[in-house]
C-alpha cells in the first residue's frame, strides 16, 4: 500500500470498504477494541492518505476495487517496484503507468536526483510531495477512481509530448501467447502509448498475474524488454518468458 499498513488499521479499513458510513463506536464494538484505540486507527489511516476523517467516522480515500488492489501482495509488490527503482539512475525521465506497483516503484527513489517522471497515475503524487528531487509531470484526462488514474484522448495527447528512458507499466494478465492484456480498453491506450514514447519498456507485474487473459490486448511481449516478477512464478514460467528474449528478473 502507499504506507505501511498494520493488521489493525487493514481490518478497520476492511469495515470500512464493507460501511463507508460506520461509526467509531461500531468500529470499536465489531473489531473488540476501545474507541480511544478505533480513534487511533482512523486517524493513523488519515495521515497514511488512505481515509478521510468525518464527524464520528471516517469514509476510505479509495474506491474499493483500488483498495483491494492495495491489499493484495504488498511484500511482492514492493520488492518489484524496488527492484525497478534500481534501474533507474540520476537524470532518468520515465513513465509510470497507473497501478499500485508502479505507484510504488517513486516510493523508492529516495536518494536518487533529478529523476523526471511523467505519468497518469494519481496514486505517484503522495511521493512525489515528499521528496523534492522527483519532477512530476501529470498529464491530463478523465479521472478514474477505480485506478486513480488519468485516460482518454487528452492523457493520449500529452503523452506524445515526451520521450522518456523507460516505461514502466503493469497489466491484469501476461501469458507468453497473448502477450500483456487487461480488462480496459482506455488502460490498455495508455500503455500502448507510453511504449511507443520510452526507448525501454518495463513490465512490473506479481506472479499472480501470469497465466491470466484480460478481454483487450495491450502488447505483445516483444514490445517489452524486461518483466520484474516475484519469486513465486513457476520456474517453467520464467524459462517461456526467457525464450521469447526478455530479460526476466524475479525478486
Amino acid at each position: 500500500m502507499n504506507s505501511y499498513v498494520t493488521e489493525r488499521e487493514r481490518e478497520i479499513l476492511e469495515l470500512l470498504q464493507g460501511d463507508s458510513a460506520i461509526s467509531v463506536a461500531e468500529i470499536s464494538r465489531q473489531l473488540g477494541v476501545s474507541a480511544v484505540t478505533a480513534r487511533a486507527g482512523l486517524n493513523s489511516l488519515a495521515q497514511k492518505g488512505l481515509v478521510v476523517r468525518t464527524w464520528g467516522g471516517a469514509a476510505p480515500a479509495f474506491h474499493p476495487e483500488m483498495l483491494e488492489h492495495q491489499r493484495t501482495c504488498v511484500g511482492e509488490k514492493n520488492r518489484i517496484a524496488r527492484a525497478a527503482a534500481a534501474l533507474i539512475n540520476d537524470g532518468d525521465t520515465i513513465m509510470l503507468e497507473a497501478g499500485t506497483t508502479t505507484a510504488l516503484i517513486a516510493r523508492y527513489l529516495a536518494g536518487k536526483r533529478d529523476i523526471s517522471i511523467v505519468t497518469n497515475n494519481l496514486l505517484v503524487v503522495p511521493y512525489a510531495r515528499s521528496n523534492p528531487a522527483l519532477r512530476l509531470t501529470l498529464v491530463g484526462g478523465d479521472f478514474r477512481p477505480n485506478t486513480e488514474s488519468l485516460v482518454g484522448p487528452v492523457a493520449l495527447q500529452e503523452l506524445e509530448r515526451f520521450h522518456v528512458r523507460r516505461a514502466f507499466v503493469g497489466t491484469d494478465g501476461f501469458t507468453p501467447e497473448k502477450g500483456l492484456t487487461t480488462h480496459l480498453v482506455e488502460g490498455a491506450e495508455i500503455v500502448k502509448k507510453m511504449a511507443a514514447q520510452a526507448r525501454e519498456t518495463v513490465l512490473v507485474a506479481d506472479s499472480s498475474k501470469y497465466g491470466k487473459t484480460g478481454f483487450v490486448l495491450v502488447l505483445p511481449l516483444a514490445a517489452i524488454g524486461r518483466i520484474i516478477v516475484d519469486s513465486a512464478i513457476a520456474p517453467g514460467a520464467a524459462a517461456r518468458l526467457r525464450e521469447q528474449n526478455l530479460t526476466v528478473e524475479i525478486v
